[in-house]
């Protein structure tokens, strides 16, 4: 997602600022926000060229020329929406937006139809036991259990190597030779796979501090459970981290939870209401996080410390952490039912 700074623009900007940001840069039309960064529309070449033919000159404002309904995405919409919006409409070009509307990138199509390879990590959660799945992992290790016909943990990678994140991490425990002679060094996935086995359990957070030297890098990294079904576009929220300049990114997912019963406000005695079966709203961990390289650092080393409470550590002093709320499909398989929701699911969803 291009860095939109330099080709932002309020409404009081002038024709001739508009054509200076279009001749210099390689996105040829520029952004008009607020003072809030919320969208107000874009303006082109062509919208200054009709500008100019009906008697404007390069010192008037862009207020009443610039086009106020552009084709926007949002920082959730799928690298194959944006193609399919793009190629339907003719745009080469498209605002990213935040659920306030705020301006956060551009997708440009030229960019998504480019094959490419970035350098942050994918760290893989796939030691846990899985016992809520016994009998089928006594033999198995759950991430490698088939759904839709293969390992929960070859979609996983596919996944990721889809969008240019190829270079993988697995921490494994139980059973780890399962999984590495399986995907070996990853190279027939299209990936470069590492392993790190944990001698014993660390949580979600603690096993980050086997992390060797050679395995870190300045990029902030993925951490995922590798036992969760997503459609979630990787690259969004890595530009949703990256324009947040957040420490740690945590996917949420909203979960509804439904009272089966009336429930009565008293105050005093007093009934001052009654909500039939209310519906409370939740957000929820969802199992795939982003981090700085610097909050391996506040892990405690050769201790069970799971992701939730590095998070409580970050908040506790005072860094950035923020949620990235997750619409696409998601699912935690952690119990029979859901292995067999997954296994009903998956053509429809992959």
């Amino acid at each position: 997602m291009k860095n939109i700074n330099k080709i932002k623009l309020t409404i009081n900007a002038t024709i001739k600022e508009v054509l200076q940001i279009i001749d210099t840069g390689a996105i040829k039309f520029a952004i008009v926000v607020d003072d809030d960064n919320k969208l107000l529309g874009t303006i082109t070449d062509g919208d200054i060229r009709r500008a100019i033919l009906n008697g404007k000159n390069l010192e008037d404002s862009i207020e009443n020329i610039y086009f106020k309904k552009p084709r926007v995405v949002h920082v959730d919409t799928t690298t194959e929406e944006i193609i399919n919006i793009c190629t339907t409409h003719k745009i080469y070009q498209i605002p990213v937006v935040d659920s306030k509307n705020r301006v956060v990138g551009i997708k440009m199509l030229s960019e998504i139809l480019k094959p490419k390879e970035y350098k942050n990590k994918v760290v893989l959660m796939v030691g846990g036991l899985g016992t809520r799945l016994r009998p089928l992992t006594d033999t198995t290790p759950k991430p490698m259990l088939r759904v839709g016909g293969k390992p929960i943990l070859q979609t996983i990678v596919e996944k990721f190597v889809s969008y240019g994140f190829v270079n993988i991490i697995m921490c494994t425990g139980y059973k780890s030779n399962i999984i590495k002679k399986f995907f070996k060094d990853g190279s027939q996935f299209g990936a470069k796979i590492e392993y790190i086995v944990e001698d014993k359990r660390m949580g979600t957070a603690g096993a980050l501090t086997l992390l060797q030297d050679e395995q870190k890098s300045k990029e902030p990294f993925f951490v995922m459970n590798g036992d969760l079904l997503t459609n979630v576009n990787f690259e969004n929220m890595l530009d949703f981290h990256t324009a947040q300049k957040a420490k740690a990114t945590m996917c949420v997912r909203e979960y509804d939870v439904q009272i089966p019963y009336g429930v009565v406000d008293v105050k005093n005695s007093k009934i001052t209401s009654i909500i039939e079966k209310p519906v409370h709203k939740f957000f929820v961990n969802a199992g795939i996080y982003m981090l700085d390289i610097s909050c391996v650092e506040l892990i405690p080393k050769n201790k069970f410390y799971d992701m939730p409470t590095l998070f409580e550590k970050l908040i506790t002093i005072n860094k950035k952490a923020i949620s990235f709320p997750l619409r696409e499909y998601w699912l935690d398989i952690g119990r029979m039912d859901e292995f067999k929701q997954a296994n009903e699911e998956y053509h429809e969803v992959f």
